[in-house]
């Protein structure tokens, strides 16, 4: 009977071990991940401002302005966006950092190119895999090249199959009082030659409008949780404090 006892205990202990640790996915990892038991809620889209528009170009833009991220400046964003590798302790729970970004639709994040000396900047280049709303139709499986990465912003280039040019993801950050003002957009669609030539192909069947809305609720869903965990992974990782200092909101829609 004590045998059986200490068997059925270290079964449960192995199910809670399972529980309670996240670790990362290999980008080979072709389903949306297991959920993760996060102890928060996701915001809602209706606690953003968000919209399509057609460019002149043809283009279209997917564009977003978050709630302020409370507690939350450009300087832990750029760590962030740096450091998106590792995993963060939730609650005593060993968890991926790109899978405690969004804990359902979240599988694969690494660096798939580092700059010259090592650093993740303008030059370098991320793999990503995930899948929108936890749907195997909305899959993501790219490598997005970054062009820009600093404390007002970041922008990357993503490519399909190896194909550049079809999509863009532009952000941008601005300190106010008691945090940062978050707001993005995901552009899709060529701006010349050939590429501007399929886009409405690529509107029609590769990105759907319902892809586009399972895009506007995961980004909202995604930054959103930004404001729970980033202040204090970023000060037990740096060793920094950082206070976001006190300016006028823009609120107007990019």
């Amino acid at each position: 009977m004590d045998f059986a006892f200490d068997a059925f205990s270290a079964a449960g202990e192995a199910r809670q071990d399972m529980l309670r640790d996240a670790p990362a996915y290999p980008a080979s990892h072709a389903q949306p991940a297991a959920p993760v038991m996060l102890p928060w809620p996701l915001k809602p889209m209706a606690s953003a401002r968000f919209g399509v528009r057609r460019l002149p170009d043809g283009r279209l833009c997917h564009w977003i302005q978050h709630e302020v991220l409370a507690g939350v400046t450009p300087a832990m964003l750029l760590w962030w966006f740096q450091n998106l590798e590792g995993e963060v302790d939730i609650n005593g729970q060993r968890v991926s950092r790109y899978r405690a970004w969004h804990p359902h639709d979240h599988v694969h994040a690494s660096y798939a190119r580092r700059c010259a000396d090592g650093s993740i900047g303008p030059g370098a280049a991320i793999r990503l895999r995930e899948y929108l709303g936890a749907n195997r139709r909305h899959m993501v499986n790219i490598v997005t090249d970054i062009e820009r990465l600093d404390e007002g912003g970041f922008v990357h280039n993503p490519r399909h199959h190896g194909i550049g040019g079809l999509a863009r993801m532009e952000y941008r950050f601005t300190a106010v009082g008691g945090g940062t003002l978050f707001e993005n957009c995901l552009i899709v669609g060529g701006r010349s030659g050939w590429r501007r030539w399929i886009t409405p192909l690529v509107l029609r069947w590769v990105f759907r409008p319902e892809q586009g809305v399972a895009w506007l609720k995961h980004n909202i869903e995604e930054v959103g949780l930004l404001e729970r965990f980033l202040p204090g992974l970023y000060r037990r990782e740096t060793g920094r404090q950082a206070s976001a200092p006190a300016t006028t909101r823009n609120t107007s829609a990019p």
